[in-house]
């Protein structure tokens, strides 16, 4: 441990002293070296959190936050923007991998349980914090003079906005305590539901928004039509990327790491150009390949897992560095309260689904730290309303990154918990030797 923190020391202070000799002529391969740098010092930093029984990627998130913009400026604004590319391959990397992990067969066992635990979560949450953001509105800093349906339907917009999870959040968890098991399963199926009925949900309160806001119906049409694409569209594109894979890992089945790598490139690059949702994209891959050649997308998905670490460490520094602190000390009150809101209610509507026959009970009780995450389309919507409604949408939006950053460092340590009540730790390691047989 002591070596380990003057090995971080050393590191920090090395990047440190780079950054600030090197900025008056900073060029492409001094911003390389000092970011090589950075993120070697979020490695270490991540190692020293697990050695503390936290997961690695709070190390990385944390570390990103110290070296980004707002402190150290290690990892300044023009890096971070620089790492768009090789965070996007990340999120693309780690939807593959959870689509692998969702084989057929076994999520029709627990597709009552599913169903159950997300009914009632995501019914709960809507209905207490509408209600809640509702009688509230007046005190809140975002818009206190709307009233009647306007009021409503801001409400309903940031109720559905904070009724959302992250994904790739918690499928980076997954991948890097390399879990598996019932309540992995479970939680996996339960955030990417959520996903979709994110989508829908917040395709029809924008359309009461603008009606409410008195907007043209041309422009409710494009949101509509535009949410309704990624949604679609994103499915269709990864099924088709998915099953072209499927049939080279059967019929080929050479240089794999080359193709995998390559098949992110171009979700990546196809989710851009053609505006579709790229971890909805990779997650519809992942799942063709696992359910059309289970073997191959078995011994994949150990492979990926295996490579993942430097994956990892990147998207989750790129995240910490990306994080707006500026935004928590704004509205840092209301965002606390929001979060500790939302994680009540995550617990309650959980513990309400547990009670149903349908679903099993040591598991299901965990499912609620695997919710507590918020990142990537979040925020994307929140610039949407900003973008809409340059008023108090840019208020929201402030609203929304700041619960957003207090989610992000909480949500990796909690379902990272939960994955070792529930003994799935390492469960992927357990399972090589009767896959290989």
């Amino acid at each position: 441990m002591t070596r380990r923190l003057a090995a971080l020391g050393i590191v920090l202070l090395l990047a440190l002293a780079l950054a600030r000799v090197t900025a008056p002529a900073a060029g492409p391969r001094t911003t390389a070296l000092a970011l090589g740098i950075a993120l070697l010092a979020a490695s270490l930093a991540g190692d020293l959190l697990e050695r503390a029984r936290l997961p690695r990627l709070t190390g990385y998130l944390l570390f990103g936050v110290v070296c980004g913009p707002y402190l150290l400026n290690i990892i300044t604004r023009p890096m971070a923007r620089d790492l768009q590319l090789i965070d996007n391959l990340a999120v693309a990397l780690i939807a593959l991998v959870a689509g692998l992990e969702m084989n057929l067969g076994r999520l029709r066992r627990s597709l009552k349980a599913i169903l159950a635990l997300a009914g009632t979560t995501i019914g709960l949450m809507y209905v207490a914090l509408l209600a809640v953001l509702w009688a509230a509105w007046p005190w809140l800093p975002i818009d206190p003079a709307a009233s009647g349906l306007l009021r409503f339907a801001q409400a309903a917009v940031l109720t559905t906005i904070v009724v959302s999870f992250s994904p790739a959040a918690t499928m980076a968890v997954i991948a890097e305590s390399r879990a598996r098991g019932p309540l992995t399963e479970i939680t996996l199926a339960v955030v990417i539901m959520a996903e979709i009925v994110l989508i829908v949900g917040f395709t029809l309160v924008v359309q009461l928004l603008r009606h409410a806001a008195g907007a043209g119906p041309g422009a409710d049409v494009g949101v509509s039509a535009l949410l309704a694409w990624e949604l679609i569209g994103s499915l269709a594109l990864g099924s088709l990327l998915g099953a072209l894979f499927a049939l080279y890992l059967h019929h080929v089945g050479r240089e794999v790491s080359i193709v995998l790598l390559f098949l992110c490139v171009v979700l990546t690059q196809l989710s851009r150009a053609l505006h579709t949702e790229m971890l909805l994209t990779a997650l519809a891959a992942g799942f063709v390949v696992e359910n059309l050649v289970p073997p191959e997308g078995d011994a994949l998905k150990d492979a990926v897992e295996r490579g993942s670490p430097p994956v990892l460490v990147v998207f989750f520094a790129a995240a910490g560095a990306s994080l707006q602190i500026d935004a928590l000390a704004e509205v840092g009150v209301l965002a606390v309260a929001l979060a500790g809101l939302r994680m009540l209610l995550l617990r309650s509507g959980v513990m309400l689904g547990t009670r149903l026959p349908s679903v099993p009970d040591p598991p299901g009780r965990l499912v609620w730290m695997g919710l507590v995450s918020q990142a990537g389309v979040v925020l994307g919507l929140a610039i949407v309303v900003a973008r809409q409604f340059p008023g108090w949408g840019l208020r929201l939006q402030t609203v929304v990154v700041a619960l957003v950053a207090i989610n992000q460092f909480l949500g990796p340590a909690v379902f990272r918990l939960a994955l070792a009540r529930a003994g799935e730790v390492g469960g992927a390691d357990r399972q090589v030797p009767s896959t290989s047989a």
